[in-house]
């Protein structure tokens, strides 16, 4: 058989039996991991445990028949990997919940995270149903780039946006708060793949050759200059050192991408490098994590040790877990504040050991690699651009957060994605999982069988034009 001939008869499998029993498992995983946590703080399996499993339980299943009837060609092994995840998260809060509670500090995070995992579930329902085709998108490319800018100003607001822990990324409006950064990471990438696809032939043009490297011309600078100015904005005013990184590596990556030209990536890598050193030099809050980064034990140790507490209590933590960990209950990771949240994989590596941690990163691998695999068999540029972004959401979400607890990188202040305590990060995760999903969906479902006697629409007729 031809390669042509391959193309037009390879067939994607719905494999929506294999993601039911995949999601077997995951539930499993959660719900085991919550009655693991009773029996390890309380001695007893958690009293609501049939009500809590039976609610996440009816949570995934709801995804799953979702997809199975307005996607069914979507990635079978996507939505299992992050219900897995989303049932760890919601079990270790749980265990951290318990843990003040003994202190005498009443919280009940594990239960709002299980409203709010609740709220995102709906939200993706409703984007697999309303959105049909993700092609759409690419008609409001300057109308999401608008509203992201527009959100990233929002906390800047008198009157609206408020500061927590030092980072002005919060509004709060009643006795409701909200972080508008997350959902504008997902309108950037829409904004930034509608932008690519017009203008990635010009963008992909060589200027001068430097050491084997073409670099790109300098009237073709602009968009990677305004996203640079945006990223030290948010920077300055906002004081969210980890959005301005994923906002700026999350544009190099899809301008790489785009483009195939490296030179893009040492542009980048030189105003990253100018950033990174001004913002040491001009800003405190900088000069701070990096310093606490470099020398954890000279603060920890001094009158001010509060800056460097939580990295030093995390490699505490971790330490004393080891390969396989202390066991739910057998360890203290409510020592390290925020443990619930920025902190929450020291709190799995402190009762899960290391073990435990390469498994979470392990699925995140798996998670960034089937958007990836959908970016590959996507059938139009526009598709293959916003799934290689939103995999580029997660996989520098995660890398800059484990890096910074485990000390590889300076501190962020980013949530782990599914894991972390956050209403508004949770919500705009299932989102992007519905996204990519949806993306799956069209580009793994077999291509029209075309005779004389059928209509073909214009992009359906293009696609097979383009296997030919």
């Amino acid at each position: 058989m031809s390669q042509t001939g391959a193309l037009m008869g390879f067939v994607h499998r719905r494999r929506r039996g294999a993601e039911l029993f995949l999601l077997f498992l995951a539930l499993v995983v959660g719900i085991g991991a919550y009655a693991a946590v009773g029996l390890g703080v309380d001695g007893e399996v958690p009293v609501n445990l049939i009500g809590y499993g039976g609610w996440l339980t009816a949570l995934v299943l709801a995804t799953h028949l979702t997809l199975r009837f307005t996607a069914p060609y979507a990635d079978p092994v996507l939505l299992p990997l992050v219900a897995a995840l989303n049932g760890l998260g919601l079990a270790v809060i749980y265990r951290l919940d318990l843990a003040k509670e003994a202190a005498g500090e009443a919280h009940d995070f594990a239960q709002q995270q299980l409203i709010w995992m609740t709220l995102g579930v709906g939200l993706f329902i409703a984007t697999l149903v309303l959105l049909r085709d993700h092609r759409v998108l690419q008609r409001f490319t300057y109308t999401s780039g608008l509203a992201a800018v527009v959100l990233l100003l929002l906390p800047l607001v008198p009157g609206l946006g408020t500061r927590i822990y030092g980072a002005q990324i919060w509004i709060r409006v009643g006795p409701l708060s909200f972080q508008p950064g997350e959902v504008a990471k997902v309108l950037l990438v829409l904004a930034i793949a509608g932008y690519l696809v017009l203008h990635r032939d010009a963008l992909a043009l060589a200027g001068r050759r430097v050491l084997f490297i073409d670099l790109p011309r300098g009237r073709d600078l602009g968009p990677i200059l305004a996203m640079w100015l945006i990223s030290l904005g948010v920077l300055v005013f906002q004081r969210d050192l980890g959005s301005s990184l994923l906002f700026f590596g999350l544009f190099l990556i899809m301008l790489y991408v785009a483009t195939e030209r490296p030179g893009w990536l040492v542009v980048g890598g030189l105003l990253f490098s100018a950033g990174a050193f001004l913002g040491y030099q001009l800003f405190g809050h900088v000069r701070v994590r990096f310093d606490t980064w470099l020398h954890p034990m000279d603060f920890y140790s001094d009158e001010d040790g509060a800056k460097s507490f939580q990295i030093v209590e995390t490699m505490f933590g971790m330490g004393w877990g080891g390969l396989i960990g202390r066991g739910f209950g057998g360890g203290s990771p409510e020592r390290v504040p925020l443990a619930e949240s920025d902190f929450i994989v020291a709190a799995i590596g402190e009762e899960l050991g290391l073990t435990g941690v390469i498994a979470v990163i392990l699925i995140y691998g798996l998670i960034v690699e089937r958007a990836l695999r959908t970016a590959l068999i996507c059938r139009d540029g526009y598709g293959k651009l916003v799934a290689t972004g939103l995999a580029g959401i997660f996989a520098l979400q995660v890398f800059v957060v484990i890096g910074g607890v485990t000390s590889l990188i300076p501190l962020t202040g980013l949530t782990t994605p599914f894991l972390s305590y956050g209403g508004s990060s949770l919500v705009a995760n299932w989102v992007i999982i519905a996204l990519i999903a949806r993306i799956s969906d069209q580009a793994r479902r077999p291509p029209p069988d075309l005779t004389p006697d059928e209509p073909v629409s214009v992009d359906d007729a293009t696609q097979v034009v383009k296997l030919r």
